[in-house]
C-alpha cells in the first residue's frame, strides 16, 4: 500500500471545495473560518473528514501484521539497549512514555473506528428490517432502548428461539 497521506489529504479538501463550488483563488483564509460567536463554523466538516481519513489509514496500518512486527522490532531493540544505557531510570522512561502516548492515540482511533463501524451496521439491520414484510419495525430503534426493556427483548426472542427449536425437533 502506498501511503501519500499529505496529497489524499490535499485532494480530499479540494474534492470538498469543488463539490461547493469553491476554487483554490476563491478560498477564504483560515481566519474567516472559524466563527467568533462560537457557532458551527466551515472548518468543522473539513476536520471531521481529516479525522476520518486520518483514522481509517491510520487502523488499517495499524491493524496490519507490519505494525506488529515493527512493535516487536522496537521491544526487542530497547530490551536489547538496555545494558548500554545500564537499565536506568531513563532508560524504563523512554518505553513506558513511547507506550502510553500510543495508547492514548490509539484509544481515539480505535473508538471512531468502532463508532463507524457500528452505524453503519445499525443502517444495513434497520434497511434490512425495512425490506422484511414480516420484521417489527418497532425494533429499528432498538439503541435508543433502557437496560431493561432491552432484557426484556432479549427474553421475548430467547422464548422464540426455544419454540422454533421445539418445532424443529418435532418435525425431525
Amino acid at each position: 500500500m502506498r501511503w501519500s497521506w499529505p496529497t489524499d489529504i490535499l485532494r480530499l479538501l479540494e474534492g470538498r471545495r469543488q463539490s461547493r463550488g469553491e476554487s483554490r483563488r476563491g478560498r477564504r483564509d483560515a481566519g474567516t473560518l472559524l466563527d467568533p460567536r462560537g457557532g458551527s463554523n466551515e472548518l468543522e466538516p473539513i476536520v471531521r473528514d481529516v479525522f476520518r481519513f486520518f483514522a481509517h489509514r491510520t487502523a488499517a496500518a495499524m491493524g496490519s501484521p507490519w505494525a506488529f512486527l515493527a512493535a516487536v522490532l522496537v521491544i526487542v531493540a530497547w530490551g536489547a539497549s538496555g545494558s548500554v544505557f545500564h537499565y536506568s531510570d531513563t532508560w524504563q522512561l523512554v518505553i513506558n512514555t513511547g507506550t502510553t502516548i500510543v495508547t492514548f492515540l490509539m484509544v481515539f482511533l480505535i473508538q471512531n473506528t468502532q463508532n463507524r463501524d457500528a452505524r453503519a451496521v445499525h443502517l444495513k439491520l434497520d434497511e434490512l428490517l425495512r425490506a422484511v414484510a414480516q420484521a417489527r419495525t418497532g425494533l429499528v430503534s432498538l439503541e435508543d432502548l433502557s437496560d431493561e426493556e432491552l432484557d426484556a427483548l432479549q427474553r421475548q426472542f430467547q422464548a422464540l428461539s426455544a419454540r422454533a427449536n421445539a418445532r424443529r425437533g418435532r418435525e425431525k
